[in-house]
């Protein structure tokens, strides 16, 4: 393919894109296939020869789209939003063109500079202490990292490392495993399960601590756990709050944590993964009262700010204490301006980076910051009509209040009935949820969320989503009342045979009796 070419093909691929976009809504949201359904589609081999690229974009149809699930429709509403938009498209695009592995300053220098900028502008955007930016005075910054789990990870493992240094100057000999397997993190119960799985990849102990009834971690549970730990002989080293949690969008009470955490000399880490994009609007910056408090703190624009993924984003109030902990430098490394900019390469576990802060760039500029505080309030003011057409239904309840763009919801009931609630929608394939399990009351609670995500979701798409759950609550309340007594309550079970296809829409009848 020559640039001739590619201009012609180029052009075709943007067209079919934006058509894919214009017409989601005509897409079942949710694939219909089933494991092992594409290489049946395909040769055993790759082909020996060059293929014909009107052979291979007809494929595009025929082999891809039948196994994707759209999480651009505005019917998609499942874990939170895959973030994404056009001029984050066009970053990715030159980033590609580009080519650079940005593991130093030396490599591109455009690479590490604009990821300073823009690292700064959206610290600004959020209302971030001055300690976390590059422009300021002290050894803080922010850096692009692929995930919020990579985030975690790596402040683990720095962390670690810290408080193995600092034992180490009263204690020069010591052994460093014994002492690291005394060392212990917590958590919130209402964490993202990448927190814990950090905790198994550091080696390090991960302790759950009970949400109170809103969700939250709360400074008093935190603080008599590290009582707890201390006079077992362990060693608490890390502490990652949470701000929106995946569940239900809970907050723990950083401004409770945080002056503990520093009085303990304990590394505070914020994940605001999903709603930390939400603090470009002022009015919801009270969720960050004790930030000042944290060592390091992260949110992905990837998920509510318009970029594709990936692109999550860290601050650090001390960069030297990554450059400590993953600093490898041979010979072909080095460059005559080190020290003088930061090399990404000692900030983040690979070598190679991508040019991720273009996209980052283009949105920014694109949308400004009125424009992406307007996407924001506009998803909020969408979850607070689906929450206010649940209300008055009258047979739904929600376990918390509609919070940002999140509407979390069951059935009045046992968890049984919502779960077949769940079971039902999704067999049906109008819209794609997701549920979660909270103890509340002391008492576990199964429910279901629903997360605005798409950029062009209306309020007619609000009404689609409302509907599709009535339509389905009908029929399981209809089917719950036909169950035995004993099994009411029991475990979850399969309940697909259940579903009658009247209750279905006719696309997906169609698709179920094609399979069949």
């Amino acid at each position: 393919m020559d640039s001739n070419q590619f201009r012609e093909v180029g052009k075709q691929m943007v067209d079919y894109i934006a058509d894919y976009y214009d017409n989601i809504r005509q897409r079942p949201v949710m694939h219909n296939v089933s494991p092992g359904y594409l290489p049946p589609l395909l040769p055993d081999s790759a082909p020996e020869d060059p293929e014909r690229w009107e052979d291979i974009f007809k494929d595009i149809e025929k082999v891809i789209m039948p196994g994707v699930t759209h999480w651009r429709s505005p019917r998609f509403h499942g874990y939170y939003a895959a973030g994404g938009s056009f001029p984050s498209m066009l970053g990715d695009m030159l980033c590609n063109a580009i080519g650079c592995i940005g593991f130093s300053w030396a490599t591109s220098p455009a690479c590490t500079e604009l990821e300073m900028v823009t690292t700064d502008w959206l610290g600004k955007m959020l209302g971030l202490p001055e300690h976390f930016l590059h422009s300021h005075s002290g050894l803080g910054g922010g850096v692009i990292q692929s995930t919020a789990s990579e985030t975690v990870f790596l402040c683990v493992l720095a962390a670690r490392n810290r408080m193995v240094a600092r034992m180490k100057e009263t204690d020069p000999d010591m052994n460093d495993h014994s002492v690291i397997s005394r060392f212990v993190c917590y958590s919130s119960d209402q964490a993202n399960s990448s927190v814990h799985r950090s905790g198994l990849l550091a080696e390090v102990r991960m302790r759950k601590l009970q949400s109170d009834d809103n969700f939250s971690l709360r400074g008093e549970t935190l603080r008599k756990a590290i009582k707890e730990d201390k006079a077992k002989g362990l060693i608490p080293f890390f502490v990652c709050a949470t701000l929106g949690t995946t569940g239900s969008c809970a907050f723990d009470s950083i401004k409770e944590i945080g002056p503990l955490c520093e009085k303990e000399g304990i590394w505070l880490h914020i994940d605001a993964a999903y709603a930390g994009s939400a603090f470009v609007c002022p009015e919801y910056r009270q969720h960050l009262e004790g930030v000042e408090y944290a060592e390091t703190f992260s949110t992905n624009p990837h998920k509510w700010m318009l970029c594709n993924f990936d692109l999550s984003v860290m601050w650090i109030k001390n960069r030297q204490y990554l450059v400590d902990a993953f600093n490898v430098d041979p010979i072909y490394l080095k460059h005559q301006n080190e020290g003088r900019v930061p090399d990404y390469r000692h900030w983040q576990i690979p070598l190679g980076r991508r040019f991720r802060a273009l996209k980052l760039w283009f949105v920014l500029r694109c949308y400004g910051v009125k424009g992406i505080q307007q996407y924001i309030r506009t998803h909020v003011s969408l979850a607070e009509e689906l929450e206010a057409l649940l209300v008055k239904d009258g047979r739904f309840e929600m376990p918390v209040p509609a919070t940002m763009a999140l509407v979390c919801f069951r059935l009045k009931g046992t968890n049984k009935l919502s779960e077949m609630l769940h079971d039902h929608i999704m067999a049906c394939g109008d819209i794609y949820i997701i549920p979660a399990y909270a103890r509340a009351q002391g008492k576990d609670v199964y429910f279901m969320r629903v997360a605005m995500v798409s950029e062009h979701m209306t309020s007619a798409d609000i009404e689609v989503t409302f509907r599709a759950i009535q339509r389905s609550a009908d029929r399981v309340q209809e089917r719950y009342a036909d169950l035995p007594q004993t099994e009411k309550n029991g475990v979850k079970d399969d309940y697909m045979p259940l579903i009658n296809n009247d209750a279905c829409p006719a696309d997906f009848k169609k698709q179920r009796n094609e399979k069949a």
